[in-house]
Order: structure tokens, then C-alpha cells, then sequence
């Protein structure tokens, strides 16, 4: 909650510029455990979304854009982390992965999130060129604050 209230006073009042559009509060799908039952993602995702569209008037994009990356988190998980990780309470995260690891995780799922919220928020392919520097700058400005989140305020978890 704490992110998301982040997200909605601080960062949706930055005015960098119309390219531009970073979002941190799916840091909070992004670092749940690993081991975590996909249907438990799915609904914090759709929660996190929700909340995300009653503040910013988007009715229901940022719902199903965080319900689209929730989804494939799962694949992504199954096919990058090891049998060990999946199977204990780790979350994945700087301290526990590496910091390359990390980044592609973040990034590969920080840009499908935006693929799906930009393109149907511009419902069109007309302006595709510029929906696509929208959606790779927003998600290369996004991954940065993270990782700098990750760094200055994530610390490794102890497993059982």
C-alpha cells in the first residue's frame, strides 16, 4: 500500500515529460515470493491495479495491465529462476538474484506491463511509433527507480 501511495502522490506529480510516464508500484508484484500460488498473484495484481484506476480515473487499465504482468511473471519465473528458488519463500530482488538478473527480470516484465497499459490506453495503432518510445522510455525510467528502490531500501532475506 505504501508503494502504491508513493505512486499516486509523488511520482504521478512528476512532470518529466509526455514520453516519460515511470511506474514504481509494481515493484510490489515484481518482489513477491517466488513460491507464491499464481491465482494469490493474480489477485494482488488485480488489487494493485484496481486501486491504481480509482485514483487515476484509467478504469480498468492498470488493472489488467498489472493482471497481464502478474500472469507472465509465472512463465518468466518458471523458465529464469532454479528449482531451489521456486521451491523455498525467496523473492526475487537484488540482494537474493543478482543485480543482471535482476534487471532482466524487471525490465522484461516492467515493459510488457507497459506495452499493455500505453497501447490500450492509446487504443490505436495509428501513433505506433510514439506509443513504442512511450512505452520503452517509461520502462527504462521505471526499471531505474526499482532498482535504485531496491538498492537503497530492499535487504536480503534469510530462507528456512
Amino acid at each position: 500500500m505504501l508503494l502504491i501511495l508513493l505512486q499516486l502522490l509523488v511520482v504521478n506529480n512528476l512532470e518529466l515529460t509526455t514520453f516519460v510516464n515511470p511506474f514504481i508500484y509494481i515493484i510490489f508484484i515484481l518482489s513477491l515470493p517466488a513460491n507464491m500460488k499464481p491465482w494469490i498473484v493474480l489477485l494482488i495484481s488485480c488489487f494493485a491495479g484496481m486501486v491504481m484506476d480509482s485514483f487515476n480515473s484509467t478504469p480498468g487499465l492498470h488493472m489488467g495491465a498489472t493482471i497481464f504482468m502478474g500472469y507472465l511473471r509465472g512463465f518468466y519465473l518458471s523458465f529464469a529462476a532454479n528449482k531451489e528458488d521456486l521451491d523455498s519463500n525467496i523473492a526475487p530482488s537484488i540482494a537474493n538474484k543478482g543485480l543482471v538478473w535482476f534487471l532482466v527480470y524487471a525490465f522484461t516484465l516492467t515493459l510488457a506491463h507497459h506495452l499493455f497499459l500505453f497501447f490500450f490506453e492509446v487504443y490505436s495503432f495509428f501513433e505506433f511509433l510514439r506509443t513504442l518510445l512511450r512505452v520503452v522510455s517509461s520502462s527504462l525510467i521505471s526499471v531505474l527507480l526499482i532498482v535504485i528502490g531496491e538498492l537503497l531500501f530492499f535487504r536480503k532475506t534469510k530462507t528456512r
